[in-house]
Formats: structure tokens, sequence, C-alpha cells
């Protein structure tokens, strides 16, 4: 019908929906869409899906090119927003109360398990919707229309209980003054020549016997449109009706201008009637503009229309069969970003069913502490919600991926927040530190005690026995073998760190080779006995300091090559120990580390072998047997070290190398000193020339 009044430049003005492809002037010159534009009108009904977290949601559209559009730019934005359609259904356009949807459409979304359904399309093709409605049982199904479908409309007076609680999108429009209170006062008799007013009045009354002739009486004479359902007679303006106002003002001020210009032309031209030609009405039309009396601006020039503002309607159907629209909020695309969405979710009433609002998702939440997993061969909305790995957290809910804690925290139990690490060292003010660092002490002042007990019996024979420079060279060592393993209690330092086991090094290799040197005097000793032995020239006093010089200076030397290639330093260890930050001291070099190790090893070793062979030796003048029994004591407690050591972490680490310093140590002291302490000061005659001799 457009193709052909437009070959006589007959001007078509359309108040339906805004349809994009009539907005083309090549194909349709003479056609103006009076109607705000729906661009934004898919994103505000993601809005809607997103303010209440609806991911799971079904689509029913026209079957036309207008619904096709919608479909394409609502799934497109839902695809940004994290929304995902269960189904699609689409709806042909000629189609209306036919059998065929009746039994194949509905059923489809009745047992379909979504809560939330997007209708567009207009009231005309989906008033299959109302005539698919079961009688009894209810869909249990919240819809939200757009402005296109009037959600009141129905074909029987009580048919709208199935879409209580519909969310619906209508145009947002101005009160025009005396509206309403012009409809109160519409009646037949006051227009007798409306024939439409009069039908619909037959209609909605609910007219027993119609009137054969217009002109009898009707019946109610004095009633009121006010007084009708909503699903009858809306007393408030809707969208569409708000286009045909301001339509029919359009058209009536372009009229006023021709027929102005026509007066004007008339009084020159001295014509009597000069009667305007249809194509003349575009001209007007294209520049009409004014303000109607809502005090909106109207333009018919499609270019300078604004977007459509939307109001955000609820509509109730109350136990009486009586039913409303009440607006609960709005969307205007234009405005600014937090004031473009607004909703008050308290004034809204849902379903029969429930109270709250309706839980559309595929899946539940993951919460804080969880995150997603994909379902293979499922949408994005449906996922498994799996615990964070360890070591991450998530804070927030449906978190695709968890996010690890920084290195100065962990997670706590839930994995849903990083909590501080303890930082942790041993400390000289905690029980363990403290009893550690006393037995250190204490054995340091026993081994300096039994070094006063050596000095002051310097002369007596157990004493110049046992070759005096190298037990007071031992003790002194022992001395500080105790004191060192004060180096690994309190907080590491860059001092501390480099001292802890190069002092330790060398003082346990002064130590061990002060051993070794004892051990190999006394075997030289009872070899050079022997008449015309050769072993004499070794008997030497110096011999003994040579030993403790050479063997001590090799460890002297590797130190010394650590400490310049690849000292120690302190670190603080996040990963060792769960919840807790260690601050120890970092070998720098592992390698360096067990060659010290192993070097003081290798001598305690040789120390063991050479005492063990001198342990039959005449008994007064030999310690070999004591020497003995300390090193197998020294060697059991750091083999267990090694195993040990590499086993622990923390705290325990630095605790067993302390152990293992003061045990060493100890064996060391209790073996070969403290039975010459017992017969020095308890067992004096056993002390003296003469009974040596004796024995």
């Amino acid at each position: 019908m457009g193709t052909l009044l437009d070959l006589y430049k007959f001007p078509q003005i359309s108040y339906g929906p805004f349809d994009s492809i009539l907005s083309d002037k090549v194909q349709f010159p003479s056609l103006y869409q009076m109607a705000p534009k729906d661009t934004s009108l898919h994103q505000g009904v993601v809005r809607l899906m997103v303010y209440f977290e609806w991911n799971w949601v079904g689509l029913v559209v026209s079957d036309d090119m207008r619904g096709e559009k919608f479909l394409w730019e609502i799934r497109e934005e839902m695809v940004k927003k994290g929304v995902c359609a269960s189904f699609t259904e689409k709806i042909p356009v000629s189609e209306r109360t036919h059998m065929e949807s009746h039994e194949t459409f509905m059923p489809r979304i009745l047992t379909s398990s979504v809560k939330v359904i997007v209708i567009h399309g207009d009231t005309d093709s989906l008033m299959i919707l109302r005539y698919s409605q079961p009688p009894i049982i209810g869909m249990f199904k919240l819809w939200v229309a757009t402005s296109h479908w009037d959600i009141t409309m129905r074909p029987l007076h009580t048919q709208g209980h199935n879409f209580h609680g519909a969310l619906t999108f209508s145009y947002l429009t101005s009160e025009i003054p005396g509206f309403k209170t012009f409809l109160k006062t519409v009646t037949p008799s006051k227009y007798p020549h409306d024939a439409l007013l009069r039908g619909f009045w037959i209609s909605a009354f609910m007219c027993p016997d119609q009137p054969e002739y217009p002109e009898q009486e009707i019946c109610s004479p004095n009633a009121s449109l006010e007084t009708l359902p909503l699903c009858s007679f809306d007393m408030t303006m809707s969208g569409f009706s708000y286009t045909i106002y301001n339509t029919v003002y359009a058209v009536a001020w372009a009229l006023h201008e021709i027929y102005i210009r026509r007066s004007e032309k008339r009084s020159r031209l001295n014509e009597e009637n000069l009667e305007p030609h249809s194509w003349l009405l575009h001209s007007f039309l294209k520049k009409i503009q004014f303000t109607n009396n809502a005090g909106d601006q109207v333009f018919v020039d499609e270019k300078r229309r604004s977007e459509a503002q939307y109001a955000i309607m609820n509509y109730v159907f109350f136990p009486n069969k009586t039913d409303s629209l009440v607006k609960v909020g709005q969307f205007l695309p234009k405005a600014p970003l937090d004031q473009d969405f607004k909703i008050c979710e308290d004034a809204i009433v849902w379903g029969w069913w429930d109270a709250k609002v309706p839980c559309a998702v595929c899946s539940d939440s993951c919460g804080p502490g969880f995150r997603k997993t994909p379902l293979e061969g499922q949408p994005a909305c449906c996922f498994d919600c799996t615990p964070c790995p360890e070591g991450e957290i998530s804070s927030q809910k449906d978190v695709e991926h968890c996010t690890k804690c920084p290195e100065d925290e962990y997670p706590n139990k839930q994995r849903d927040r990083c909590l501080p690490k303890v930082v942790t060292f041993l400390n000289v003010k905690e029980p363990l530190g403290t009893t550690l660092a006393f037995m250190a002490v204490s054995f340091s002042l026993l081994t300096a005690l039994v070094l006063g007990v050596f000095l002051k019996f310097q002369d007596t024979p157990i004493v110049k026995a046992n070759n005096r420079t190298l037990s007071y060279t031992l003790l002194i060592s022992l001395i500080f073998c105790f004191l060192c393993s004060l180096l690994f209690i309190g907080h590491p330092t860059t001092a501390t760190c480099l001292l802890q086991q190069t002092v330790f090094g060398v003082v346990f290799t002064v130590a061990v080779s002060s051993i070794l040197s004892k051990t190999i005097i006394v075997v030289l000793a009872f070899k050079s006995i022997r008449p015309g032995s050769r072993i004499r020239m070794f008997m030497h006093p110096r011999v003994s300091v040579y030993v403790v010089l050479i063997c001590s200076g090799l460890q002297v030397i590797f130190c010394g090559i650590w400490l310049g290639t690849s000292p120690p330093f302190p670190e603080a260890d996040t990963h060792s120990q769960y919840g807790h930050i260690i601050l120890k001291c970092n070998e720098g070099s592992a390698f360096a580390f067990h060659c010290v190790l192993g070097y003081m090893a290798l001598l305690a070793l040789g120390s063991f072998l050479v005492a063990f062979l001198a342990r039959n030796l005449p008994d007064t003048f030999n310690e070999a047997k004591f020497i003995t029994f300390s090193m197998l004591v020294f060697c059991s407690v750091w083999a267990s070290f090694l195993p040990t050591y590499q086993g622990t972490k923390g705290k325990a680490m630095v605790t067993v190398e302390i152990f293992s310093i003061l045990a060493s140590s100890a064996g060391l002291l209790g073996c070969i000193f403290i039975p010459k302490c017992y017969v020095i000061l308890l067992k004096p005659d056993r002390n003296s020339q003469g009974q040596i001799k004796n024995k």
C-alpha cells in the first residue's frame, strides 16, 4: 500500500514501533515515523538482567526483521555482560490463535527450567501468548516485555494471572494536562456522531441488547471510562497514544502552515480558492517542530529526534480480577552512567509462587574461595565451582581465575582473603632460644673452668703427659665452639650470616685438628721408644703445632674462597612453612658449605681411625681410648645432623645445627677432659710421679 501511495506522493505517517528499515528515504521517501528510536532498548533489558543477577533467560520474538534485529542486538549485549540464552522462540507473524503454535510453542516454554522470559514483538503478533495460556495451571514464569507489547490486552477479562509480576519497558512520556479529566467526561451521548466510541462502549460495558439504531438510548449512559478495568481501557496515556497525539498535532501544524501560505497567496493573487495538493504537505512536515501541551519538543525529522526513554512498569493482577501497571523504575540511555538506570526493588510485586526475586541462573554462584570451571559443551553461564588452588584466593563471587597472595601474605582456610604471614626466627626471648643460649654459655663456662684446672695443675704428670699446649688449644677452641652457637640465635643480619658458618667451621677444625695432633703424638711417642727408631725426629714439640696450623689453615682458605665467591646472606623464606616468613641465613653456596663440613668430617674420621689403632697402647700415658670414644660421639652427632638438617625447615633447622654444635662439643669435653679432671681433683694420689712409675 505504501508503494502505491508513494507514486502519488501521498504522505504516510507511522505511529507504530520505530523500524530502521523504514528510515530508508530512497525506498520510502513519503514515510514519516513518529515513534521514538528504540536503539537502546536491548541495553535496558540486559541492564535489568544484570541488576537482578539473571544469567539464564529465554527469548521470545516475533519472526520478522524487527524481531531478528532485536534478537541479534540483545544477544550481543548479553554476551558482553555474561548472560546466556537458554532458548529462543520465534513466533510467525501470520499466526494468531492457531492450534499449531498452541501445541508446540507453549509446551516448550512451560517445560523449560528457565524462570525469566524476555518478549519482544507487537501486541497483535504476540496475542498468541494470551490464547495459549493454560486455563488452570500457572506458568510460574517471570515475563519481561518490551515497549512494543501491551501486556494488559487479553481476550478474556480474567486471563491475567499468568502474567502477574511481569516487568515491561514502556515509553517514558509526560502527562498531557487535562487528558484524564477529558476522558472522565466522555460518553456516547456527549459525542453521538462518534461511531467508534459507541461500539467500544457497547463492548466494554457489555450491553445486553444492543440497540438497532444509533439514536436509541445506550446502556449505562452515566457510566465513566474510569470505572473500566485496565484490560478494557487505560486512563493513562500509553506510549503509542502519546505518539498518535504528537502525530495529529504535527499534521495540524503542517496544515496550519499551508493555509497561512494559501491565505497570503490568495490575497496577493486575488484568487478565491487554492486547493493544496498532497505533495505540498511534505515540505512542511519535514520542517515541523513544536512544543506540545506536556512541554516536550516534537520533531518530525527523524534525524533530529532523540532516543526513546523507558519507564519500567510492574504488571499486578489482583485476586479480585482487577489489574494495574505500577512504575518501578526507568531507563534513560543518554543520562550519566550512574543515573541512566534506576529501579525500586521493594516496589516490585513478583509472581504468585514467590515474594522474592526469581533466581534465573544456570548454575549457582561460586562464592569466595571458589572459581568457575566451565562444563564441556555447555554455555558459559553453566559451570562447576572448584576450590581455589593452594596459595590462591578469590574474594568475590563467580571469578574465573583465583589470584595469588603477595609473598608476605597467605590464604586463610576459606581461601577468600590473604592474611599477613608471621615473621619467625629463633629468638633469644622465646623458651627454646633462651634454653639453647643458656646451654651454650654454661658449657663454655664449664670448659673455661676445666681450662683453669689444667692451668692450675699444669705441672702434674697427667697434664704434662697429654701435651699441655694441645690441651690448652683444644679447650680454648671448645669454648669458642660453644659460644659460636650464639651466632645462630636472634634476628639474622649480614654480619651474623657471614660469621655463622665460617667461625663454626674454623673453630671446629682447630678442635678436631688438635685432637688429630694429640692422637698422632701418642702413636709417635710409643713408636719412637724402640731403639734406633727414626720416628724420634718427629717428636719435636713444634710438630703438633704445625699439624694444627696446617689443618686449620686449609679450612681458613676454604672459608676465604667461600666468602669471596658466594658469601652467606640473610633472606626471608616465604615458602618453606605455611603462613610464616622465616628469617634465616642463606649459605650462598651449598657446595662451599658442604665442602667445609666434609673437610671437618675428614679430619674427624682420620682422628677416629688413628685413635682406634692406638687404643691398646699402655694405659697410663695413653688417652687414645678417650679420644676414640669422643670421636665416635662426634662423628655420630654429625652423621645424624646432615639428614636431619636437610629434612627440617624454619627454626627447627637452626635448632638442629645448634644442638649438633653443643652435643659434639660437649662430647669432646666430656670424653677427653672430664676423666682427667676427676683424677686431678678427686684422685690426686693417682696423679703423682711415683704412682705412675709403679703402674
